[in-house]
């Protein structure tokens, strides 16, 4: 149950309540003088979501991300955080011929 903001507007006065939201609707509707203060000041938002940027990622995620890659050399996943193994030249020529032709 969410905790309410109230102001009444004949003597000014403003509290809160904690309550449910049919009771803040029957409570409002039964007095009209009393106000559901929804929006006292903007929300605050913190973090990086805000600007698009997502959240940041540790150097612990990306050597567990690239641990999966080496296992799985042929996923998309590989591609993108490129396994921390070093391969051979033939290792590289094949596979660039295979996604050459498209069978990775």
């Amino acid at each position: 149950m969410p905790t309410y903001d109230f102001i009444n507007d004949e003597t000014g006065e403003e509290w809160q309540e904690f309550m449910s939201i049919s009771e803040m609707e029957s409570l409002t509707e039964n007095n009209p003088h009393i106000k559901n203060a929804l929006w006292k000041t903007a929300p605050a938002f913190a973090r990086d979501h805000i600007m698009g940027v997502g959240p940041k990622v540790d150097s612990g995620f990306n050597e567990r991300m690239q641990q999966i890659a080496n296992s799985h050399p042929g996923s998309p996943l590989s591609s993108r955080y490129g396994g921390v193994k070093a391969k051979s030249h033939k290792e590289i020529k094949t596979r660039n011929v295979l996604k050459k032709h498209k069978v990775i």
